[in-house]
């Protein structure tokens, strides 16, 4: 599927932003995946043509960082953390029942298309709400089978994680202030 001319034009304008063309790469490929999902074969391809570089150097990229997605995944991903915390509340436990209510095994996409089952992760850094996985981008913590079938539930009927930018964190405290 070609890149929409908005895509490729946005990749045309980080071209010229950049003093070095390769500097571009990663930027244009984030823009292609937000577009389509994941980045194709044929993305990859015209962000070469685009940035003037070796379609292999696009692609090299593209597989060597684990945020880039190059093949069709679920509308939603799904991490669970198997570090020593998580794993002592009940990890292993929360990780074989999420491969039997969605029918897949890790890296598996389940058949409506809805979740992909990506991985375990070795720390998420949450251990304070163990046993805890990353739903998009988003942490689910003190995990039971009941959150899981919940969660599972609401993912099955929202929409494409990657049609919304992940929430970053206010740089604000978040403190509340006391009313005296």
């Amino acid at each position: 599927m070609a890149l929409a001319k908005a895509t490729a034009e946005q990749i045309k304008d980080l071209a010229a932003r950049y003093p070095s063309r390769q500097s571009a790469i990663i930027p244009a490929l984030w823009a292609a995946q937000h577009e389509q999902g994941y980045v194709t074969d044929e993305a990859m391809h015209e962000i070469a043509e685009h940035l003037g570089l070796p379609p292999s150097l696009i692609e090299a990229t593209a597989s060597f960082y684990s945020m880039f997605l190059t093949r069709p995944e679920g509308r939603h991903d799904v991490v669970i953390c198997i570090n020593a915390p998580c794993m002592l509340r009940g990890a292993d436990e929360m990780v074989a029942y999420l491969e039997r209510q969605l029918g897949v095994r890790d890296g598996g996409t389940t058949a409506d298309g809805a979740i992909t089952w990506h991985s375990t992760i070795e720390c998420l850094g949450a251990c304070g709400g163990a046993p805890m996985m990353q739903v998009d981008h988003r942490f689910e913590e003190d995990l039971t089978p009941e959150r899981i079938d919940a969660i599972i539930e609401r993912l099955r009927t929202t929409p494409a994680s990657h049609d919304a930018e992940p929430k970053r964190p206010s740089p604000r405290p978040r403190a509340k202030k006391s009313q005296n």
